[in-house]
């Protein structure tokens, strides 16, 4: 046979197995799937060398006859398990088949934007929690299934490593390398030659901390690859000014990667604009280098569109509204209730706060207006935070002042720091208390000799009798856990963290699981800490803002408490949108602000900076970032508190002051997020495209409700048990064949735990279309059709049987079609799948056809009313064999008619995505018959 005649779809047979030819772009390799098996079986024959004796001989595939007649109640199986082997979807996106989750038509829309382009550059900015991740991860598959990318790098921070690798392989069976510090050692002893690790390995977790070196920079975009995710790229814009330099290389390294034209790149973050207009341009201008020179606040229509054609930044609220025009999906996220709480300092407490206070004026009683003083300012200011803080915090800052000194080129760049270092950034990680300006304020003989005294005044303070912010956190987090909460506290410093879980670990029952987790850990310690904390029934981490941006703990989590207040209101909604984001299990989250109502500057910032921004973001769903100009309001306030200025001795005139500062840089900030949001939601995209492709792939490939049916059905078929509880089934498997047992690490007399929901409750294993476990129950349940096992029960490829779901004798045909999909434009073809359901009612040539839906009513739902004897069954399928040979021309009929659907769909597609794709799609005929039953009606008594 020539390799012309090796056209893709045909089926042939090869070494005693019938294998289907896939497209090949070498005309001396023929690339061969076998019948039924899954893509990690795919084998290539290079045709110069091919050995005698190993012919390859066209195949067909054999219809069902007498022999294969069985119980009809295993027709479902095995058109379930047919489908559910599909991996190569017919839909028009490729992905569909091979994701291990059913996407949320809202998340297409990313992908869509995607395919609009030649070179994918795309910024999606949706909320905290929205699913940005399964978005990107959609983009990966789609382009790695159109041929577009053989390879694709995620760079993000180092924290996040192991969650991507670990999305990767659960979401896309992608098997990808982390490539940091850590590691780079051990992947280099791997490599087979001289090039780098990025060269080698094809699927790469990349720790930007490691790439961002200038060697590692220019090894890394000598071997990039074609497709380059970049999580939380905010910390990645090019700073304002001076302010960091590992951030400056961040940068660098990204704007040396969008310099390839061709380069694909995928940008992600949940807060892509920093409330400084320069940071947020730097990020647009990785999609296009015009999008940096556009003046923000005076862009028009035209730059609009361009830009919105590579950004999309949607809100909650905006996904609440598709779901609501949709109408056919409740909205993927959980309800908050937050809640806030004024806590008052205990008598030695707040005495001890005056004391503090009075020293912290005297230190830096000029107020900080001349370079020199600015240390001793700011020390004053590290000191009074820590206070309110905890004891541990205070007692760490008083006892550590002399761990280190500054050296000379440190203490110029303080002195010439114009920013206060105490008003943190979104991306301001650091949990360390600045006990470093404490130890280099200069202070004289009598301020050491105070801060000794004060220091054994904090030591008497721990503890819940006069720490009653602690006492007052504690009853809270006691509330929740009985309430059925599991809560993550948010902590400023490590000492504080360490401190209040060391209080929790006493004051709370043995079984409640508590751990604390600061950067004092390494990135490797914190992702194990969490996963041991998934074995526990009830759990409490306590945590810095280390955990507060990026990590997904809705898995484990339902509440947060702040147990100090942060003074960027972003901070706020990062924290809590660990916890209340898409995946969350749980219908209700909580959390609560504590706030001293000793405490004038706590009092400032949430009265005029935290609720004046939520309340705006509640009323007109717009999400604000705060930049320069609150931060310098935001030291001026803190400074006249600390010297105690005119307007701070008057309450009220202090709140009025406060209150005209912020209140026109807030505006400003809402004005600009809300021109932002407007037209880049692409609310506009065609929903009901979305939504009937998403439909008809499910038809075709099977939905989470089809899994779910499928495996509760074959597990019983195949001797196992099956019990239902709340919220999953407990799975017997004792005697099932061992291959599949071994998916499941419980010995096989122990019920397993799974579910077919995502998200997964806790404690249960997730089980989705492409879990291996699945694949393989697909692939057994399909054999036991075409080769009967002793032990197991066959699945039918036939069965005649008498029911009252019919008033006339009705068959039914389920038939495999091969599609070749190809790219009008190009040469590449794609191989699909899918499994159709035909019929017809009566027995003659001219006889009804069935439509579809009838079809597959009738074989969901019919049962048999009589048991047929064995030769009635055989003499009725004998006659029904003979009538539908005659019908061959209306059956090769319909499978032409499915592939023109298949060009229906594709050209809605085309629509979707700007038309620059479409492709044709033709049938392999003839298509497989899998199955054939007879459906008799029951014949009516005469009296």
């Amino acid at each position: 046979m020539s390799m012309t005649e090796y056209k893709p779809g045909k089926l042939v047979t090869f070494r005693d197995r019938d294998w289907i030819v896939l497209p090949s772009s070498d005309t001396d390799l023929l690339m061969l799937k076998p019948m039924g098996g899954s893509d990690d079986e795919i084998a290539g024959v290079y045709l110069p060398l091919q050995m005698p004796g190993d012919d390859i001989r066209d195949a067909s595939f054999s219809e069902p006859g007498q022999d294969d007649l069985d119980d009809f109640q295993s027709a479902k199986l095995l058109f379930d398990a047919t489908r559910l082997l599909f991996r190569n979807a017919s839909g028009p996106f490729r992905c569909m088949g091979k994701l291990g989750f059913r996407p949320r038509s809202y998340q297409i829309v990313p992908l869509v934007m995607a395919l609009k382009q030649d070179t994918v550059r795309l910024l999606i900015a949706d909320d905290v929690g929205i699913g940005k991740t399964i978005e990107a991860l959609m983009i990966i598959r789609e382009m790695l299934e159109r041929g577009e990318i053989k390879r694709f790098a995620v760079i993000c921070l180092p924290h996040l490593c192991e969650q991507w690798q670990q999305e990767l392989k659960d979401k896309l069976d992608i098997e990808a390398e982390i490539i940091r510090t850590s590691t780079a050692a051990a992947l280099d002893r791997k490599l087979p030659d001289d090039r780098s690790v990025f060269h080698h390995i094809p699927y790469q977790v990349i720790s930007i901390d490691y790439v961002k070196s200038d060697t590692r920079m220019r090894i890394f975009l000598n071997d990039c690859p074609e497709l380059v995710i970049v999580d939380e790229v905010h910390t990645c814009a090019k700073p304002a000014g001076a302010t960091s330099n590992s951030q400056q290389q961040r940068y660098r390294l990204l704007h040396e990667i969008a310099k390839k034209e061709s380069q694909h790149l995928v940008l992600l973050t949940a807060t892509p604009h920093s409330g400084k207009d320069v940071e947020f341009q730097s990020i647009l201008g990785l999609l296009n280098r015009e999008f940096e020179l556009y003046a923000l606040d005076q862009i028009d229509q035209t730059k609009r569109r361009r830009i919105a054609r590579h950004f999309i930044q949607r809100k909650r609220e905006n996904i609440v509204r598709w779901h609501r025009n949709s109408g056919d999906e409740e909205t993927p996220f959980p309800e908050r209730d937050p809640k806030e709480f004024a806590y008052k300092l205990s008598d030695r407490y707040e005495q001890f706060y005056r004391d503090i206070l009075e020293f912290a004026r005297g230190i830096s009683k000029d107020g900080s207006k001349h370079r020199s003083s600015r240390i001793r300012y700011w020390a004053a200011l590290a000191l009074l935070r820590g206070v309110m803080s905890s004891p541990a915090a205070a007692i760490e800052m008083l006892q550590n002042r002399q761990q280190r000194k500054l050296d000379q080129d440190e203490r110029e760049l303080f002195a010439e720091q114009e920013k206060n270092p105490l008003i943190e950034t979104l991306s301001d990680e650091n949990d360390t208390g600045n006990t470093e300006l404490l130890d280099n304020a200069e202070l004289n003989s009598n301020e050491i000799s105070a801060l000794s005294l004060l220091c054994v005044k904090a030591e008497q303070l721990s503890g819940i009798e006069h720490d009653w912010k602690a006492k007052q956190a504690i009853e809270f987090i006691k509330t929740w856990l009985k309430e059925g909460f599991n809560p993550i506290v948010f902590c400023r410093y490590i000492a504080t963290a360490n401190y209040i879980g060391a209080l929790l670990k006493n004051g709370l029952p043995e079984s409640v699981d508590v751990q604390v987790v600061t950067s004092e850990l390494a990135d490797e310690q914190r992702r194990e800490k969490i996963n041991l904390m998934a074995d526990s029934t009830q759990r409490v981490m306590v945590a810095t803002d280390c955990l507060s941006e990026g990590i997904n703990l809705q898995q484990l989590f339902t509440a947060v408490l702040h147990y100090d207040l942060p003074w960027n209101p972003n901070r706020i909604e990062q924290r809590e949108g660990r916890v209340d984001r898409f995946g969350q299990q749980a219908k209700l989250v909580k959390t609560l602000l504590l706030w001293g109502d000793d405490n004038p500057i706590d009092r400032i910032v949430l009265n005029i900076l935290i609720r004046k921004v939520r309340d705006i973001q509640k009323t007109t769903g717009v999400s604000i970032s705060l930049g320069d100009d609150t931060t310098s309001i935001m030291d001026a306030v803190i400074r006249d508190v600390l010297l105690e200025t005119e307007t701070i001795r008057n309450g009220q005139q202090m709140t009025l002051f406060a209150d005209d500062l912020f209140t026109n840089e807030i505006e400003v900030a809402r004005k600009k997020a809300e021109n932002l949001r407007t037209i880049f939601a692409h609310e506009s995209i065609d929903r009901d495209a979305i939504n009937q492709s998403l439909e008809e792939i499910d038809e075709a490939i099977g939905d989470p409700q089809a899994v779910e049916s499928f495996v509760l059905a074959a597990v019983v078929h195949l001797g196992g048990s099956v019990q239902r509880d709340k919220i999953g089934y407990l799975l017997t498997l004792t005697n099932l064949p061992e291959h599949l047992k071994i998916h499941f690490s419980s010995p096989s007399s122990k019920p397993v735990r799974v579910s077919f929901a995502s998200p997964t409750p806790a404690g249960y294993r997730y089980i989705g279309r492409n879990h291996l476990f699945v694949e393989q129950l697909s692939q057994f349940l399909l054999s036991l059709a075409f080769e009967p096992r002793q032990g197991y029960k066959r699945v039918a490829r036939a069965a005649v049987i008498q029911t009252d779901s019919v008033s006339i004798k009705t068959t039914l045909v389920q038939f495999r079609v091969r599609n070749v999909i190809r790219e009008v434009s190009g040469k590449r073809e794609v191989i699909s799948e899918e499994i159709s359901l035909w019929g017809y009612r009566g027995s003659d040539v001219a006889s009804e056809v069935l439509p579809s839906d009838d079809a597959k009513k009738l074989l969901l739902e019919a049962t048999s009313k009589a048991n047929l004897s064995l030769e009635m069954q055989q003499n009725i399928f004998e006659t029904e064999q003979i009538v539908f040979h005659a019908k061959a021309g209306q059956f090769k009929d319909e499978a032409e008619l499915r592939a023109e659907h298949l060009v229906e769909a594709h050209g809605r597609f085309k629509e979707l995505v700007g038309g620059k794709r479409y492709e044709a799609v033709y049938p392999v005929l003839p298509p497989d018959i899998i199955g054939v039953y007879v459906l008799i009606p029951v014949p009516e008594t005469l009296f």
